[in-house]
């Protein structure tokens, strides 16, 4: 089912500038039994994101009305928010009246093997390195062509991830994922200020570690820190937490601290 300003469609005009440019931004998260998970921490990176490309955000009421209507045919879904700047004549110069339009479509729940929670996953380093983009750093903008071309290096059924460094060869995470390491009792996570999307489980993860006293750190991660990490696991609002069981020849146990970790998001998500 899909939504295109409140009414089912499954076109946009092809004057749209998030078809022509890429200029809009969109959320990913879950339904379950009618409910969207995590809801207020969505909408309020939505509303955060458009501001950092000046799209006037659609109010919460209209997407929670967009997100009633799905949930009746479809209560446990994968839901997509896309909101673009609208349509507009040829040229990058912004609209003066562009109208921004929004988009909420459902998608059927993932069928992850239960061994990605309970042994982990493998993943791979992929050749791409992201472009450093601080304007748009942080920002789940449309314009994610670097991660299909970091997704089109593997196509083994065996790899559920690939992760992304940036231009120096820090690591800023996965092709749909952030990215945590543990290493001597402490979490840390890369910074994003440069390039990497900032996710909304990103942001649970943060605040439940400080809210139970495990020290975190937001900082440059290199290759070689990565591979001494006692623990590694990914998280987004789809896939919730997985831990890195294996990169190349590299492998790490299941650790306790993840599977903490993977607690608290859950009860997190359902309040």
């Amino acid at each position: 089912m899909n939504l295109v300003n409140g009414v089912e469609s499954d076109a946009i005009s092809v004057h749209d500038r998030g078809l022509a440019y890429g200029d809009g931004v969109f959320r990913t998260f879950t339904l379950r039994g009618g409910q969207p998970l995590g809801w207020r921490r969505h909408y309020a990176k939505l509303a955060a994101d458009c501001a950092v490309l000046r799209i006037v955000c659609p109010a919460a009421d209209v997407l929670e009305r967009d997100l009633a209507a799905i949930a009746t045919r479809h209560p446990d879904c994968v839901v997509r928010i896309i909101v673009t700047r609208g349509s507009g004549l040829r040229g990058y110069a912004i609209p003066e009246a562009a109208a921004p339009a929004r988009i909420v479509s459902a998608s059927s729940l993932p069928d992850y093997p239960q061994r990605c929670y309970d042994q982990g996953v493998r993943v791979h380093l992929c050749r791409l390195r992201l472009a450093v983009r601080p304007a748009l750093a942080g920002v789940k903008h449309l314009n994610r062509l670097e991660n299909v071309l970091a997704r089109s290096e593997w196509n083994d059924p065996g790899i559920a991830e690939g992760l992304l460094c940036d231009a120096d060869g820090n690591v800023i995470g996965g092709t749909m994922t952030n990215l945590f390491l543990i290493k001597d009792g402490a979490l840390v996570t890369p910074d994003l200020t440069r390039c990497g999307v900032a996710g909304v489980t990103r942001e649970m993860v943060l605040e439940q570690a400080q809210a139970n006293e495990l020290k975190t750190r937001i900082a440059a991660v290199s290759i070689d820190e990565l591979l001494a990490a006692d623990e590694l696991f990914l998280v987004n609002s789809v896939i919730g937490v997985w831990q890195i069981a294996a990169l190349d020849r590299k492998t790490w146990s299941a650790g306790p601290l993840t599977a903490q970790v993977r607690r608290w998001i859950g009860d997190a998500q359902d309040r």
